[in-house]
């Protein structure tokens, strides 16, 4: 029989945000044992072939749900919210961006990674209220706030990679 190709359905857990990774991990294990290419080696053609397509459904699945944020995106994917690539610079960040340049300019990076460091890490703690708030209502508008979250981190984290260089 195929197993799901959805991550969620695949590791038997509910469509929410916040995840226990420890039963994440548990059942990364067990899905492992279960679905090994090795325990159908003397299995028929459809058989193996099943078992090689579960086994990359899983490390694909585990790779994405056990980081908050790829799990966030999977979901927004899931609900039909389309990538948040960013063209432009959102517009509460600008003054950031100027001072980033600013810092760039006068080879200050240090203080730049450690601005945008800080503001990323206010964001990941806004995102997880976020969680939770989806996770409580399942309401498309907690998704689109989100979305909308992740456009910012989506940003700010190109701005920590820059001062990094």
């Amino acid at each position: 029989m195929q197993p799901s190709a959805n991550y969620f359905d695949f590791f038997g857990l509910p469509h929410k945000l916040n995840l226990d990774g420890k039963v994440l991990e548990s059942r990364f294990y067990a899905l492992s044992k279960q679905w090994h290419p090795d325990r159908f080696a003397r299995g028929t053609e459809d058989q193996r072939r099943i078992s090689e397509n579960a086994t990359a459904t899983l490390n694909d699945g585990y790779r994405t749900l056990r980081d908050p944020v790829a799990r966030a995106e999977y979901l927004l994917k899931e609900h039909g919210f389309e990538s948040g690539e960013q063209k432009k610079v959102p517009p509460e960040l600008l003054e950031e961006v100027f001072e980033l340049n600013m810092a760039l300019e006068e080879g200050e990076l240090d203080e730049a990674k450690r601005m945008f460091t800080k503001m990323r890490d206010e964001i990941d703690e806004e995102l997880q209220a976020q969680f939770k708030a989806y996770d409580e209502t399942e309401d498309k508008a907690a998704l689109e706030q989100i979305r909308a979250i992740l456009n910012r981190r989506k940003y700010i984290s190109n701005l920590v990679k820059q001062a990094s260089l």
